[in-house]
């Protein structure tokens, strides 16, 4: 079930039956010269639905901006800071808590949101035990990163080896190629990519990765890849869905 596309009615039946709701939460930001800015977005969103739907849960609206300033030198990136991006999520969740869901299940796709969704996380256990908001005790979350799921990282390394790199993956961009075939963007890549420094400010991170690359080929992607790599994350974090929902 979607929730932005369902009634109230239908919130209030389908917990009656579970407490459990899917996040889908991306970044809107650079993604290399072929990437699109939307990426992570786009990929949290398509497997949270397919897990979403494997399962008959809920699966909220996406998150679309994530954690993303060191990338804000490249143009059409949107970034939260921390901070905000912790009052997003906790904002969020307590809406939800006081709905009646007490098992968030966030489906990420960007390593630059785990940091801030731990923080969130913490900071929304405390807020609703202060208030005492009903449940609160029973309030649980959980962040899955599709990119890291066992069977993604296999597929990935037999796919394009030391070419998956780290930013602008062929992986990721096989899944948009997948879900938007109109929109697939080739472009000729230099032989030479940037790989291994470590990330500061933004400005620092543009004059490392030219491009916007980190030691990526998205060259190598395809709209076929995008669909097995959909596939086996689909199916890795709905058996973690369903494990997430049953821990009591």
């Amino acid at each position: 079930m979607i929730l932005h596309l369902s009634t109230w009615q239908e919130v209030e039946t389908y917990l009656k039956k579970s407490p459990g709701i899917i996040i889908p939460i991306g970044s809107t930001e650079q993604h290399g010269p072929s990437g699109l800015i939307g990426t992570d977005a786009i990929c949290a969103e398509a497997i949270a639905k397919g897990v979403g739907e494997i399962n008959q849960a809920m699966v909220a609206p996406t998150i679309n901006i994530g954690m993303a300033l060191h990338h804000t030198g490249f143009p059409g990136t949107i970034s939260l800071r921390p901070s905000t991006l912790i009052l997003v999520v906790k904002e969020q969740i307590t809406c939800l808590v006081k709905a009646g869901f007490t098992k968030f299940y966030f489906i990420n796709g960007h390593g630059g949101n785990i940091a801030t969704l731990k923080a969130a996380f913490s900071e929304t256990y405390a807020y609703l035990e202060d208030l005492k908001i009903a449940n609160y005790e029973k309030v649980q979350c959980q962040i899955a990163n599709w990119f890291m799921c066992s069977s993604v990282y296999k597929l990935a390394k037999e796919l394009y080896g030391d070419e998956e790199g780290s930013h602008a993956t062929p992986s990721e961009v096989a899944v948009t190629q997948y879900m938007y075939p109109q929109a697939i963007k080739k472009v000729e890549l230099s032989a030479e990519v940037a790989r291994g420094h470590k990330i500061y400010g933004a400005s620092d991170f543009r004059s490392r990765y030219i491009d916007g690359r980190m030691g990526s080929n998205p060259n190598l992607a395809t709209p076929e890849h995008g669909k097995q790599f959909y596939d086996v994350a689909v199916e890795e974090l709905s058996k973690g869905y369903l494990e997430f929902i049953k821990d009591e």
